[in-house]
């Protein structure tokens, strides 16, 4: 799957968990892995003109999604085929965002997340417009984020055990430095 990011914003933020949280929205929605996927973070001036050109409403807003036009039933993106399926673009706003953050009472990169999991379903057929379109998207959101936190709850516990690990077997002088394994030359392990 491919998906890249432009930072445009000027806003520090961790991209490669963006891409992780779509990465993983579209792992979940079996999406092909041919899949394709621009993500842009841009100031709220290029948001405010992008919202008024193409959804006609001033001001800028959260997150705008543009799904490629030649995506069909016939060809849905998550369909199992050999062809790169072209799915379209996802434009963040973090200096919009970062107010929802504050006001949701949460970090700027989980309202990223959930931005971009929510422009991810966009993208693939889902809308809010009306009361049960919403309920289905936004259940779905909520489950795939809580699946999403987990993981990487899941992710930062294992890398924290493996480094306890490395400090353990060092202290003990069976850390990687301490040649514990290798071969001498002559060939007998020490």
């Amino acid at each position: 799957m491919s998906i890249e990011i432009a930072n445009e914003s000027g806003a520090k933020v961790d991209e490669a968990s963006i891409v992780s949280a779509a990465r993983f929205a579209l792992d979940r929605m079996s999406v092909s892995p041919l899949a394709e996927l621009s993500i842009s973070l841009v100031e709220l001036e290029t948001m405010g003109d992008l919202n008024a050109r193409w959804m006609d409403v001033e001001g800028p807003t959260d997150v705008l999604a543009f799904p490629m036009d030649e995506l069909d039933s016939a060809r849905r993106p998550d369909a199992a085929e050999s062809s790169t399926a072209l799915l379209g673009d996802i434009v963040l706003c973090p200096a919009y965002a970062k107010e929802q953050a504050r006001t949701a009472g949460h970090s700027l990169l989980e309202e990223l997340h959930i931005l971009t999991v929510h422009g991810v379903l966009h993208l693939l057929g889902y809308d809010h417009a009306e009361p049960a379109e919403e309920r289905e998207m936004f259940s779905l959101q909520k489950r795939i984020l809580a699946d999403f936190q987990s993981a990487r709850s899941a992710a930062r516990r294992r890398a924290a055990q493996r480094d306890a690990d490395d400090q353990l077997l060092g202290a003990v002088g069976l850390g990687e430095s301490s040649g514990f394994g290798e071969r001498p030359p002559g060939g007998r392990q020490r």
